[in-house]
């Protein structure tokens, strides 16, 4: 079981600046996370239902204990110090959680899948 951060970013009012500061900025200092093990970045969503965001960032750590000794480092607090200024640019959710391998699917034993 691994523990992530998710953060779903909305369409900025400047999609420039914020994917400058973004680039230049965030991701280098969130990439100097402690215990950090991938970062993984991701744009041009298709909605489903409702609307779609403008990115989507997820940082993953080996337990939610490394996780909460990330964010609560020096760089942990400048990251979320730097989030705040990103907030400004593009509204923002986010969330930590767990996550476990499903498994693939055994398309097999689910004949017609």
């Amino acid at each position: 079981m691994t523990a992530r951060f998710l953060a779903v970013y909305e369409t900025p009012a400047d999609p420039k600046a914020f994917d400058q500061h973004y680039r230049e900025v965030h991701i280098p200092l969130a990439s100097r996370l402690p215990g950090l093990r991938r970062y993984t970045v991701s744009y041009d969503m298709t909605a489903l239902r409702g609307e779609a965001c403008y990115m989507v960032a997820e940082l993953e750590w080996d337990t939610l204990d490394d996780l909460r000794a990330a964010f609560a480092s020096p760089v942990g607090r400048a990251t979320a110090a730097d989030a705040a200024r990103l907030e400004e640019l593009a509204s923002v959710q986010s969330m930590v959680f767990t996550a476990q391998d499903a498994g693939a699917p055994d398309h097999a034993a689910a004949p017609g899948l």
